[in-house]
């Protein structure tokens, strides 16, 4: 499906887990709860949770809240959802992380998408000493998101979503940096 016309700035909607553990929910009835919710021009990004709908008068602020009540309410389990703008999408794409030698060499580039900043003892848990960066893994905090360069293929790290969110107390969702790219371009080219 195409997305809609343009009215306006567009926000996204990364959710997490949304198809896992044997649920499946199709990208139609996403896009319909997400209407169900009054929000206009939603449209869906790959079959991996990421919703695009025109950004509401109102802002964002509790959006993401009332996205995870009526989620659960329809679906019958929780799913985290971490909304950005498309500018804040376009901006963690644009963002530089590691050296470029670094990330051509990489098993796997990923950006995780965080419910809100890092304290002092979730960073150094992923600084180059801590409980989490490696020799395998590398990470990069910048704002509410982390880089994660996987200096091997991802499925041979022991790395994971669970084991970062509970050394660092923050609820994530990760993405592949080449589906960041390729979201933030559709939305730059106003689609």
């Amino acid at each position: 499906m195409s997305p809609p016309a343009r009215t306006g700035p567009r926000a996204v909607a990364f959710l997490r887990a949304i198809n896992v553990g044997g649920r499946n929910v199709t990208m139609e009835r996403l896009r319909t709860l997400f209407e169900e919710l009054g929000l206009e021009g939603v449209w869906t990004f790959l079959a991996s949770g990421n919703v695009i709908f025109d950004a509401p008068e109102a802002g964002l602020v509790g959006l993401d809240r009332r996205i995870e009540l009526h989620l659960k309410e329809h679906l019958g389990y929780e799913v985290v959802t971490f909304l950005r703008t498309e500018a804040e999408v376009a901006a963690v794409a644009a963002h530089r992380a590691f050296p470029a030698t670094e990330m051509q060499r990489a098993g796997a580039l990923n950006v995780a998408f965080l419910t809100g900043r890092l304290s002092a003892a979730g960073r150094r848990a992923l600084s180059d000493f801590g409980d989490l960066g490696t020799d395998i893994d590398r990470f990069h905090v910048h704002g509410r998101e982390v880089y994660w360069l996987c200096r091997v293929k991802q499925s041979e790290s022991s790395f994971s979503n669970a084991l970062f969110e509970r050394r660092t107390g923050v609820k994530a969702t990760f993405r592949s940096l080449s589906t960041v790219h390729k979201l933030a371009a559709r939305l730059v080219a106003g689609a």
